[in-house]
């Protein structure tokens, strides 16, 4: 071919699907698998996130797009404001909110449900390299929660950071069996909520 040639084109056809990076299948894993097997590295997997100020529905589709229940707030790339959940955009956050203010679930924004990232469990990146996927079994029941992130210590070239997540959905998968859980309060705010 001609270096300077420009290249055949052709008309695409309606409904022509966009290629997208398949899931890789997570390993099977045990409680005594190392726990750094279970986490999501945000070193090689794009975070999904949301704007504070998008609607539930818009953070519903953002969840559906991405294949994900977990999205991380953000208002400007990198700093994290905070998480929002599939179980908070249609619990009882939410419901409250609509009963306090008068208005349509659609009036709601991630803003008004999402977790404040000064409320979220996190463990440190060094720590979750020596741990066993039963630590983490046993964090996450102590917690009741359904994410820990997972945060790393700065370095010389890098800030400290939210390394990874690890979601209680991919560890039961790579288990291969749900795990017992019972939801915990963890703070005061928590304790407020489920008693409004």
């Amino acid at each position: 071919m001609n270096p300077n040639a420009a290249l055949p084109t052709f008309r695409i056809e309606a409904a022509t699907p966009i290629a997208q990076r398949g899931q890789a299948l997570a390993p099977p894993v045990g409680l005594d698998s190392p726990a750094i097997e279970v986490m999501t590295d945000l070193t090689q997997v794009k975070a999904a996130s949301v704007a504070p100020g998008a609607t539930l529905a818009q953070a519903e589709l953002t969840m559906i797009h991405q294949g994900v229940r977990m999205l991380f707030v953000v208002s400007e790339l990198p700093a994290i404001e905070g998480l929002v959940t599939t179980t908070d955009l249609h619990g009882d956050r939410a419901m409250r909110m609509i009963n306090e203010r008068r208005v349509h679930h659609d009036a709601l924004s991630v803003a008004d449900v999402m977790t404040p990232l000064h409320e979220l469990e996190a463990v440190a990146f060094e720590a979750l390299r020596s741990a066993t996927v039963g630590n983490l079994v046993a964090t996450l029941q102590r917690f009741g929660h359904q994410h820990v992130l997972v945060v790393q210590a700065a370095t010389v070239d890098t800030p400290r950071r939210v390394r990874g997540v690890v979601s209680r959905t991919q560890l039961e998968r790579q288990l291969g069996r749900a795990i017992a859980f019972t939801e915990v309060a963890s703070s005061f705010a928590e304790v407020e909520r489920a008693l409004l």
